[in-house]
């Protein structure tokens, strides 16, 4: 499997905003490709969010992710989501890794 994490710092007062996003962006993502996503909001810090996202392989991601993005709704969706970010830590860290096992 490939996995996608993604961490982020959503404004406080924005998290419902956040999730009908990602809800949105999700039927978007369905179109397309088979995936399963979950999302984290720290424990010690409630601006911080983390995005994991799994994938059949690098492969299949990266032809729909081509396809995804190209798409008016998602691009528009992605605008949103900036507008929710923690406006004093805007940055999107973003990282890939294999599933070795899940147990």
């Amino acid at each position: 499997m490939f996995v996608k994490v993604y961490q982020y710092h959503i404004e406080t007062g924005k998290e419902q905003e956040f999730i009908e996003i990602q809800e949105k962006a999700a039927e978007i993502y369905r179109k397309y490709v088979d995936f399963h996503t979950a999302y984290l909001k720290s424990n010690d810090d409630p601006t911080k969010w983390m995005e994991i996202s799994w994938y059949g392989s690098e492969k299949i991601y990266e032809k729909s992710i081509s396809i995804i993005n190209e798409q008016k709704e998602i691009q528009e969706l992605y605008k949103r989501f900036q507008s929710v970010l923690a406006s004093d830590k805007h940055e999107i860290s973003e990282e890939n890794f294999s599933q070795i096992k899940e147990i």
